[in-house]
């Protein structure tokens, strides 16, 4: 029993009541299955009968910060913080709790405790803001080369740059700026955050200038910019930690993640950016459920209401919930509704083997698209109209990608491929797939169509070297490990064709596996038509 071995184990559970180890053994017993919730309020439980047990504090304190639990995280903080063994991320939590309550006074003992941390790197802007909102020259503490790394530098020039706008030190921040876009273009939290500074300082012009761009967030971010967020040192620490969050967010750190996005939040409880990141961060952690009532918070009225939709959708399907393609018609369906709602209703149905509405829902985003339709448009159509059955259809809207794209190697390796398969003239065909690999050289499935093509036309010595090639760069690939077998098979190699098509079977669906398996023992039979 987990309560004996407690008792046995440390001191720290000496002297604990039956009640208390009731809560803890439940909260525990909740928290290995996934219900944060339950978890969170067990451990509140067992926290309070035992307020001096760090194990419970921890596992208190982590638990809140999933379930959103903010006084209860606060409250374990606090109890961690009291000792030496706190983890790191503690004091970053508590920065941002004093960031909320303007407690200045907290700050310095929180700073004390990362020196040495992996998050050192943050004291500079931090007092930098704390020094801002008090009155005192914030720059010193973020000037150029007082960095110890390129991560330090970075981010002390971020904060510096939202600091000059915050003292109007416009010409100075534009400058700072122009370095740091350069460096890194797509920096999407610093476009925004730096145009809200903007804004607010009467700037709208040069904020929106820094919007500009096809980004969702950068588009939402300028739609609803308005006057701006005034400057403050809840702004700055919630701004750093977003961003810091958001590095984190491409990497495999989801529970980190979770830390410095909830204190973002605690800091500036309005900050979406940071919410969206959450949302991420605990879906990665394996918790769908909290992730869409995460996401749920930005609402209708908020300006990043279309991305959350999206990202809850796309939490939804990575969770294989059907309520995802529901959720994906709804939004198709909805007054408003753009090209790129039905074109992710599309996406959805293709991926769930519907290719007859996949081709409906393609051609509404192409018919909203119109003019500003790219050639991805036509290939998505064209593929869907394609694995429906409905092959002159689809080959026009491939050959209308092409047209639009004439050197992009997807359209040429799906055309390609597709009249292999459906039996159209094979010169021209085998030209496209030529001309796709000779343009992606390196991409396993386009080199695999091409050595299909060369099989297909009896020529199994040139084309086994491509299909080996393709098989060595996608190793997961059924299809392709299917395709080598084939040749393997062809040329007398059979061991090699066995073995070829058991690689093939371990990643297919039921069908393809029960095809592969009658291979494995008779050899090839009739193929069905596949698509790249």
């Amino acid at each position: 029993m987990l309560a004996t071995a407690l008792l046995a184990a440390s001191p720290a559970w000496a002297n604990t009541d039956d009640v208390a180890l009731a809560a803890y053994v439940k909260a525990r017993a909740a928290d290995a299955a996934g219900a944060a919730h339950d978890a969170a309020a067990g451990y509140a439980a067992a926290l309070g009968a035992m307020p001096g047990n760090r194990d419970v504090a921890l596992r208190a304190y982590r638990e809140a910060l999933e379930a959103g639990d903010d006084a209860l995280a606060i409250r374990a903080a606090n109890i961690l913080a009291a000792g030496d063994d706190a983890p790191d991320d503690v004091a970053l939590f508590r920065i941002a709790v004093a960031a909320r309550d303007g407690d200045m006074a907290s700050i310095e003992p929180a700073l004390t405790k990362l020196k040495g941390t992996p998050f050192a790197f943050i004291a500079g802007p931090v007092r930098a803001w704390q020094a801002f909102v008090m009155g005192n020259d914030p720059l010193p503490f973020v000037e150029p080369g007082k960095g110890a790394n390129a991560l330090e530098a970075g981010y002390d020039a971020e904060s510096r740059a939202l600091l000059e706008i915050a003292l109007g030190k416009i010409d100075d921040a534009s400058a700072t700026l122009q370095m740091l876009l350069v460096a890194d273009p797509a920096s999407i939290d610093l476009r925004c955050n730096a145009a809200q500074a903007l804004a607010a300082q009467g700037k709208a012009d040069l904020g929106q200038a820094l919007l500009q761009g096809d980004n969702p967030i950068l588009a939402a971010c300028a739609a609803g910019l308005g006057g701006g967020v005034k400057p403050s040192f809840a702004f700055g620490v919630s701004r750093l930690f977003t961003r810091l969050g958001s590095d984190l967010s491409n990497g495999k750190v989801s529970t980190l993640a979770i830390v410095v996005d909830r204190a973002a939040l605690i800091a500036e409880p309005g900050n979406d950016r940071a919410r969206l990141l959450l949302a991420g961060a605990i879906a990665q952690d394996g918790a769908p459920d909290y992730a869409t009532a995460t996401l749920a918070a930005i609402g209708p009225g908020h300006s990043l209401h279309d991305v959350a939709e999206d990202e809850r959708i796309a939490v939804l399907q990575g969770s294989d919930d059907p309520q995802a393609l529901a959720a994906a018609r709804k939004r198709a369906a909805a007054p408003g509704a753009t090209a790129a709602d039905a074109r992710q209703l599309g996406m959805l149905l293709s991926a769930a083997g519907d290719n007859s509405h996949a081709a409906a829902a393609f051609a509404l985003a192409l018919k909203r698209a119109g003019r500003d339709a790219e050639w991805t448009y036509h290939l998505q159509l064209g593929g869907a109209l394609e694995q429906a059955g409905r092959w002159p259809e689809g080959r026009a809207e491939l050959k209308r990608a092409l047209a639009l794209a004439p050197d992009e190697p997807l359209a040429l390796n799906y055309l390609g491929y597709a009249d292999i398969e459906h039996g159209e003239a094979f010169a021209p065909a085998l030209k496209l797939l030529e001309r796709a690999h000779s343009l992606a050289p390196d991409n396993g499935s386009i080199t695999d169509s091409l050595g299909w093509a060369l099989y297909r036309s009896g020529d199994t010595q040139r084309a086994l070297p491509l299909l080996e090639e393709a098989a060595v760069a996608e190793p997961a690939n059924t299809t392709i490990s299917e395709h080598l077998g084939d040749a393997y098979w062809a040329l007398g190699r059979r061991y090699e064709a066995r073995y070829a098509w058991a690689a093939a079977r371990v990643s297919a669906d039921t069908a393809d596996a029960a095809r592969l398996t009658r291979k494995i023992a008779d050899g090839p039979g009739p193929r069905t038509a596949e698509a790249h």
